[in-house]
């Protein structure tokens, strides 16, 4: 997940709908809303969604439905809010794969922890695995590809790579690198490690290593993944 993080609401009750919309707006969300299933699914093609706050019971159809259908297609964090007395649809959307759940009424303070918590896992989930271009960097289970074929990263390597896409698109001083990647505050670190490193990063993912695509220098500066 990268930039701010779009929240679509589906709920019918268009003044609790605008009242949550009201309370996360005090956090960095962009907002969506919807009051039915096919006008959220409209929103759904429309739009790069990161969470949806569902609503069980809808207007044109079971709130569950709909997320058995998003379970089908992706892994986008889904916050079921459902009836105090209505234990089976708690149940029945977390087997079907709902993130978490909140019971009406509640409190929108709570509610904004429980956003915050799953955007959190998500981003953290994302940067486990990432694809771009023709790599797939798979820190969960040390796996490194580019068209398929493995890429050998050693520990140092792994450790610098993902601190550069955690940060793509932004600029990290060697300072920050060194204290990050090599630890103990970077104080008995010869500078020279990071770049060696980052050569050796750029020998094995650069097409052409002496004119990077990826991994550019910021002169006086540090280093940043150019490619997001």
């Amino acid at each position: 997940m990268t930039g701010i993080p779009t929240i679509l609401i589906i709920e019918d009750d268009k003044t609790l709908c605008s009242g949550i919309a009201v309370a996360l707006r005090g956090g960095d969300y962009a907002i969506l809303q919807a009051h039915s299933i096919s006008e959220a699914r409209s929103r759904l093609q429309e739009e790069r969604v990161d969470l949806l706050i569902l609503d069980v019971n809808l207007p044109d159809g079971n709130g569950l439905d709909l997320l058995q259908s998003l379970r089908r297609d992706g892994d986008t964090p889904v916050i079921l809010l459902t009836a105090n007395d209505m234990e089976t649809d708690i149940v029945t959307g977390l087997e079907t794969g709902a993130d978490d759940y909140i019971t009406k009424p509640f409190s929108l303070a709570v509610l904004r922890a429980r956003v915050n918590a799953q955007l959190r896992r998500s981003t953290q989930s994302a940067l486990r695995r990432i694809a771009i271009d023709d790599f797939v960097f798979d820190f969960e289970h040390m796996a490194f590809s580019r068209n398929g074929a493995p890429l050998e990263l050693s520990k140092t390597e792994q450790k610098l790579l993902h601190m550069l896409l955690e940060h793509r698109g932004q600029t990290l001083t060697r300072d920050t690198l060194l204290a990050r990647v090599w630890g103990n505050g970077g104080e008995f670190i010869d500078e020279n490690a990071l770049s060696v490193t980052v050569k050796r990063l750029r020998d094995k993912l650069e097409a052409q290593p002496s004119k990077p695509r990826y991994i550019k220098t910021v002169y006086g500066i540090g280093y940043t993944w150019a490619v997001r």
